[in-house]
């Protein structure tokens, strides 16, 4: 399941629902992302996060497909937030349900490595100094980097 929202979540009520009913599961691993008072440009007092409605739907849509045609996960749940977001607030909740935890924390990992470089969202930061657009990160590609289907094969 897949829901961009302006609205905080309760990552335990989201995850008292995944999965449910299915006794295959054996593990769920999560991912809860949230905004910093800081960043290397300097302190942040707030963080605002755009998209395009339909465009980042259907990305975030492909990443889950990816997500479970690599390993066998039983379940799969997304959810980014978007709009204005202070320190401290949630931005992000992933979560993945399979048999095993390996698959688990594997499709959990790849799924937030690749919303941070795959899924259009704009972030711009503000600060003491004023508003700034958050440049993507080389670490965050280099994370991503090692889940591409060309570097697998090797």
């Amino acid at each position: 399941m897949i829901r961009l929202q302006r609205e905080d979540f309760d990552p335990g009520i989201e995850l008292a629902s995944l999965g449910e009913g299915n006794p295959v599961i054996g593990g769920i691993c999560t991912f809860v992302g949230l905004v910093r008072d800081c960043s290397a440009a300097g302190p942040v007092t707030a963080m605002t996060l755009e998209h395009y409605p339909g465009m980042t739907e259907k990305e975030l849509a492909r990443i889950e497909a990816e997500a479970r045609a690599r390993w066998p996960i039983e379940d799969v749940l997304i959810i980014h937030r978007h709009g204005r977001l202070l320190p401290g607030e949630r931005i992000v909740l992933v979560a993945t349900a399979s048999a095993h935890r390996q698959a688990a924390f594997d499709a959990c990992q790849f799924l937030i490595d690749w919303l941070k470089t795959r899924a259009p969202f704009w972030k711009r930061e503000e600060g003491p100094a004023g508003a700034r657009w958050v440049e993507a990160r080389a670490e965050d590609d280099d994370a991503a980097a090692r889940w591409r289907e060309d570097d697998r094969k090797e």
